[in-house]
């Protein structure tokens, strides 16, 4: 387990910023203590310095994982987000979709949102943006990127792309094998 590079850093947190905007600080200096990212397997790990000094008493080839999993780094050395990290965005998050009941079930199955299950979205939410997926019961269920802007989701039909899918909870469930 080392700490991020400055080049993986960066990576990390320009998607981060996708998703929280500026409060990744609000990650970093908690008011419960001070917590830290580190790399271990190409797998990034979110944990407080305390269990961060605990962890180094644990040999790396017996270490399977500490904290929790924010996402990995993939070959090509892009950062891609578990679901994970989804309690950790949640509060953090700038812009919301809020996804009808009857779309819940479809978008935990690993697909888009159409504009049919659309409930809510926030103001202003450009195009390309990372967006935080919820019920109508403020339940976060995962992540995506918008398709639309917010002017262009009132105007399109009922049956077009709004939200394309990044991650759900379901993903708990289907991919429990590689989630670590």
């Amino acid at each position: 387990m080392r700490p991020l590079t400055d080049e993986e850093t960066k990576t990390m947190f320009e998607k981060l910023s996708k998703y929280i905007g500026e409060n990744i600080k609000l990650l970093i200096d908690r008011p419960d203590g001070t917590y830290c990212f580190r790399l271990h397997n190409d797998r990034v790990y979110y944990m407080s310095e305390k269990i961060l000094k605990l962890a180094t008493n644990v040999s790396r080839d017996k270490l399977v994982s500490v904290g929790t999993c924010f996402g990995k780094f993939t070959k090509t050395q892009k950062f891609r987000l578990h679901i994970t990290a989804l309690d950790f965005l949640a509060p953090y998050a700038k812009f919301k979709v809020w996804v009808k009941p009857g779309s819940e079930q479809s978008f935990l199955y690993g697909n888009h949102i159409m504009k049919s299950g659309l409930g809510r979205i926030t103001e202003n939410t450009d195009k390309y943006q990372g967006v935080l997926v919820y019920s109508m019961a403020d339940v976060p269920l995962g992540f995506g990127v918008a398709a639309r802007t917010t002017q262009e989701c009132r105007k399109v039909d009922p049956m077009a792309i709004v939200v394309f899918h990044q991650a759900d909870i379901g993903e708990y469930i289907r991919s429990e094998d590689t989630l670590t």
